[in-house]
């Protein structure tokens, strides 16, 4: 690892990188969020088809991930190895978007086709600018607490959408098409949110640096990374906990609008205000990350959060619907329990690149970093397509009062369905064993290395 500038990070470069989590969001949260009832209520798509086209996009996409990262880390530009993508690919990412929440004039079987091909496009889209973007936070700085911090900001921002997007979706569409079901609605509020995230993602190509570098002396060579890669077991491990984890958080956030919507009577009225409430008690949480992990660790602090957040999540069930104070206590607790869960894995995603580093004597943070998108993609293929199967199997009908064994259904998706994919996480990562001590050792061993390895002047690529 060679380095130009070892200074803790400013304030300003840390909201410049928070910039990007938020242009991301724009979109992310609209497909957490809104994407499968907008197919099922207002494209409609039914809930079995919508759920198959979920899993083949994008189980398929993911698997393109990796090459995504491995394409960054060969790049080399005068502004560094991977934000030019976040100039180069945020159009493209915006006009993808559009598309897909575009309802074409079309029979059943062609709009079926427009909607994966729209999907997939703008996943490939998503993945070519979020993998570089994600992969600048194990560049910016080689200080591992000072990443713990860059990554709070970045959640703080990353969470700002959903206030918006909860807020504004609805009656944005409502605004622009004259009903929350109108295609026309829909597309133009999408349209507003991808300008806003261009603007975003090119404010956080101005405001940030690459500083980390691979050593001078490491060749090229895509197998010898991928064979890295599967010998770095802490990112397996990780790989494994972002997929149960993306599962378990994608379930409840998908399946709670269905919850208000047809579950919490007058619940309409209530979701934008309960959701907002969850999302300030997340942005609390992620505030909380890094002062506690310096106390507790990051892989202990993990297990005690998601912890926490499961045993919530499972008592959710029995909290009665009809008791709007306590299920909005109860969605907040668990917003706030699980908040710092998603800070500290991305935190230990750039531990491992590391890690890597450590071990093999080979950098390749792009590549790494893909395996939080593969775990995104992947954990939002199981959750959106086991949310649109178990839909069907409990016989869902949209925009209709739902039968008893519907509304019990959605009570299971927002409770012990995905509480399972919490479990799984906190068992994968007590096999994780990158605590403080070895990350301290590593970080020493890499600047004697980097003592070293230095080169004489500052490389063109990191030039602003």
């Amino acid at each position: 690892m060679t380095t130009t500038d070892v200074r803790k990070l400013t304030v300003t470069e840390k909201i410049g990188y928070g910039f990007g989590d938020l242009a991301s969001n724009l979109f992310w949260q609209m497909f957490s969020i809104f994407i499968a009832q907008y197919y099922t209520d207002v494209f409609l798509l039914s809930a079995a088809t919508m759920g198959t086209m979920m899993i083949v996009t994008r189980i398929g996409d993911a698997f393109i991930d990796p090459m995504i990262g491995s394409i960054a880390d060969r790049t080399n530009t005068r502004w560094g190895h991977y934000r030019p993508y976040l100039v180069w690919m945020a159009l493209p990412m915006a006009i993808t978007a559009v598309l897909t929440f575009t309802t074409p004039h079309f029979g059943t079987t062609g709009k079926t086709i427009y909607a994966y091909v729209t999907l997939i496009l703008m996943m490939l889209a998503y993945s070519a600018i979020n993998i570089p973007y994600s992969a600048l936070l194990g560049v910016l700085t080689p200080n591992s607490a000072d990443r713990t911090s860059v990554t709070s900001y970045r959640f703080v921002m990353a969470f700002l959408p959903v206030f918006i997007v909860i807020s504004a979706t609805k009656p944005l569409a409502h605004f622009f098409g004259g009903s929350d079901t109108s295609p026309y609605g829909w597309q133009m509020t999408m349209l507003v949110y991808a300008s806003v995230a261009v603007l975003l993602f090119f404010a956080t190509f101005a405001m940030t640096r690459e500083r980390v570098q691979p050593p001078p002396k490491q060749k090229t060579s895509l197998s010898a990374d991928v064979g890295d890669l599967l010998r770095n077991r802490p990112w397996v491990i990780l790989c494994i906990v972002g997929i149960a984890a993306l599962a378990y958080a994608n379930i409840r956030s998908t399946v709670m609008v269905y919850y208000f919507d047809y579950v919490v009577p007058n619940g309409r009225a209530y979701f934008g205000y309960v959701m907002n409430t969850g999302a300030a008690a997340f942005i609390i949480g992620v505030m909380l990350t890094s002062p506690l992990t310096k106390k507790f660790g990051k892989r202990n602090f993990y297990i005690g959060s998601m912890t926490l957040s499961a045993i919530f999540t499972v008592a959710f069930y029995f909290v009665p619907p009809a008791n709007l104070p306590l299920v909005w206590a109860s969605h907040a607790l668990i917003s706030l329990f699980a908040a710092p869960t998603a800070p500290l894995v991305w935190a230990m995603y750039a531990d491992t690149a590391d890690y890597s580093e450590w071990k093999c004597g080979r950098r390749a943070t792009g590549l790494v970093f893909s395996a939080a998108s593969f775990a995104q993609k992947f954990g939002w293929a199981l959750a959106g397509g086991g949310v649109g199967y178990l839909l069907s199997y409990y016989g869902y009908v949209p925009n209709v009062v739902q039968s008893p064994r519907t509304i019990n259904g959605i009570m299971l998706m927002t409770s012990f369905i995905p509480a399972v994919g919490a479990v799984i996480a906190i068992v994968a990562l007590y096999f994780y064993d990158l605590d403080d001590k070895t990350i301290a050792r590593m970080g020493d061993d890499l600047r004697a290395r980097r003592v070293t390895d230095s080169p004489a002047t500052e490389p063109a690529s990191l030039a602003a």
